[in-house]
């Protein structure tokens, strides 16, 4: 993956965040900065979280584990970027819909 196929993929996953802080009660993101910063800590904590516990618990494996990961990694993030508050119900809306739109358009890191 190239470093431009790289930054497309941040500035595309920054706009998801920053509609769904529009749509979902409990998830907020402050600015594309924040949204920028917080797409980021998320891939980086995921990729983290895969590191450790193998690919099927990432949180881009399909089912329930895969979704609470997800939800755990989310609110987690927040504690990292200052411009993100998430609730639990927050988190677990975000994980829902984010796992809609990975299973529309694919992102995993090849």
């Amino acid at each position: 993956m190239t470093i431009l196929c790289l930054i497309v993929r941040f500035i595309i996953s920054a706009l998801v965040l920053i509609v769904l802080s529009f749509i979902l009660p409990g998830f907020a993101v402050v600015g594309f900065g924040g949204a920028l910063l917080a797409a980021v800590v998320i891939a980086i904590l995921g990729y983290v979280v895969e590191a450790i516990m193998g690919k099927k618990i990432s949180p881009q494996s399909r089912g329930i584990v895969g979704f609470i990961v997800a939800a755990i990694v989310i609110y987690v993030a927040q504690f990292f970027v200052n411009a993100m508050t998430v609730s639990v119900l927050g988190a677990a809306l975000a994980a829902i819909v984010i796992g809609i739109v990975a299973a529309f358009v694919p992102t995993e890191l090849r």
